[in-house]
């Protein structure tokens, strides 16, 4: 697990120099890169979602595009539209935000649902068809979605379906004190969030990157663990105050994170831990509360760590 953990240690010295605090917030978006998923970032505005993504393009020297997602955004403003040459009369291919390595969906609940389906196909397959043709996005195709967890005027609610497409959810939250003095001293020495260059990040290559995807792969799991993590995602459905648990294809994202999880720790094997590590970041918008449960003011979080609790863990 070398690759792995010497990116995460590069990670967090670089990014530091940008980032004050926000730990657990960096070390969820980096699982998600290694692990070719997508996250879905909650948290009010102004505590650094934004900054973080655009701070590990720069890392990973990876493209960046951002889409500050509006009511009349159409999906041709984000996949891109063939225009035609006068000229040549033939029809040319105007690539949208999409075509991109890491794509940052800013307030993603405010894009409409015909727009919110157009992405379904390029974070699942990788892809977007355009009229009659497909084109292969990036291997490292990224998306990065945030929300506002206060604000729902003018918002449409994310479907089920997309988002059982991102791999994590992550709640972003405020900086303690000591963490806030310390912004506010970088910006009056000058720090400027809008230009990373002048943070000088050492970047790791693409290749890197690809390194620590393949380590993350060979983790091995115990049978045992495969039960584990099966028993979790099946209890999600029976539990009493869910409406829907987990679907299969959340039990596969549970151990791809919790893989990474292991090879974060240096590991080249799964223990139990690193599954609890992973359940609420990747479960928590994969389940729905019933009615009843929200009226008594339960939460996903609260829940899961009961189904948690109430499973044997494997010796």
């Amino acid at each position: 697990m070398q690759t792995v953990s010497r990116v995460l240690a590069h990670g967090r010295t670089e990014l530091a120099k940008v980032i004050v605090g926000q730990e657990e917030l960096v070390t969820q978006c980096l699982v998600t890169i290694l692990c070719g998923g997508h996250a879905l970032l909650e948290g009010v505005p102004g505590i650094a979602k934004t900054l973080v993504i655009k701070a590990f393009a720069r890392l990973f020297a990876l493209d960046f595009k951002r889409v500050q997602c509006t009511s009349d955004l159409m999906p041709a403003d984000i996949m891109g539209s063939n225009v035609l040459n006068l000229s040549t009369s033939t029809f040319s291919l105007h690539r949208g935000p999409l075509f991109t390595d890491l794509l940052l969906a800013d307030e993603i609940n405010r894009m409409p649902p015909r727009t919110q389906a157009a992405l379904l196909e390029s974070m699942e397959e990788r892809q977007i068809s355009i009229d009659v043709t497909t084109y292969r996005l990036s291997e490292f195709f990224t998306v990065f979605a945030t929300q506002n967890p206060i604000e729902f005027e003018g918002t449409y609610p994310l479907p089920e379906a997309q988002l059982d497409r991102f791999l994590m959810k992550i709640n972003v939250t405020y900086p303690d004190a000591d963490q806030e003095v310390t912004i506010l001293q970088n910006h009056h020495q000058g720090f400027d969030p809008h230009d990373l260059s002048a943070a000088h990040l050492a970047e790791l290559t693409s290749g890197t990157l690809a390194e620590a995807r393949a380590e993350i792969k060979n983790v091995k799991v115990e049978p045992a663990l495969f039960r584990y993590m099966v028993e979790i995602i099946r209890r999600t459905r029976d539990w009493p105050s869910f409406s829907i648990g987990a679907s299969p294809r959340a039990a596969v994202s549970l151990m791809n994170v919790a893989k990474a999880f292991a090879a974060l720790e240096e590991r080249d094997y799964m223990i139990p831990d690193d599954v609890k590590a992973a359940v609420l970041p990747v479960l928590r918008h994969r389940v729905i509360l019933r009615p009843e449960a929200e009226l008594e003011g339960l939460e996903n979080d609260q829940i899961l760590n009961e189904v948690i609790g109430s499973i044997e863990v494997p010796k």
